[in-house]
């Protein structure tokens, strides 16, 4: 009887593993978060998950200061796209609900820029620390092609949006997913994906649409 060679065995174990952890952060996890009830109790797997992904990217030699901070110099593409996003999301809230348009920094400027920071700093850089730097340097062998891991990253990029049960959310989530997905996979570079996510999310919020985003809005 023919068998497979050690060094392909072990191979396909450590990809078994590796769908199991799969799985379990980017499916299960979200979806556990998303359903109703439970209290606080449901969080603590996403704060294992986070705090085991930590460990994972630590021992592999993934937080460096060049990885975390680097800034790679692809800034045209980066920024014609961004005008193009931008623009999309102004007409889109021009024509759904022009009257609350720029809502918060009208109404409450220093709320306004404190959630812009706190945003960005305590919930972008995360989101895009665990679904682009680490999802693709521990995720990438999992998948025979480009197309595919940049598909599969935005799918559960939208996923993690489950929690707010708007069917808008998830589509924008996927849409930015893929625009993410695309920009670290051409950059390779945490910190301009980062700042990008960062952009488009505080935009949303500057428009007056933050509220489907958890954003808290003036009475």
């Amino acid at each position: 009887m023919n068998s497979k060679p050690p060094e392909q065995t072990g191979t396909l174990r450590r990809k078994g593993r590796l769908w199991l952890e799969f799985v379990f952060l980017l499916i299960a996890t979200p979806i556990l978060l998303a359903v109703p009830g439970l209290g606080p109790i449901k969080s603590l797997p996403a704060l294992a998950g986070l705090l085991y992904c930590l460990g994972v990217a630590k021992r592999s030699g993934w937080l460096t200061r060049e990885l975390l901070l680097g800034l790679r110099n692809d800034w045209k593409p980066w920024l014609v796209r961004a005008g193009l996003v931008l623009g999309a999301c102004t007409g889109m809230m021009m024509l759904h609900d022009p009257e609350k348009m720029f809502l918060v920094p009208r109404l409450d400027a220093g709320m306004w820029v404190t959630m812009i920071l706190v945003y960005s700093f305590l919930s972008v850089y995360p989101q895009e620390f665990l679904y682009r730097l680490f999802f693709f340097a521990r995720y990438q062998c999992l998948f025979r092609s480009v197309p595919l891991l940049i598909t599969a990253n935005a799918v559960v990029f939208s996923l993690a949006h489950l929690m707010f049960w708007n069917a808008l959310v998830m589509g924008m989530t996927l849409v930015g997913g893929f625009l993410f997905a695309f920009t670290y996979q051409r950059t390779k570079s945490l910190l301009l994906v980062s700042l990008e996510h960062a952009l488009y999310g505080s935009w949303i919020f500057t428009l007056g649409m933050g509220e489907m985003l958890a954003f808290p809005m003036p009475e």
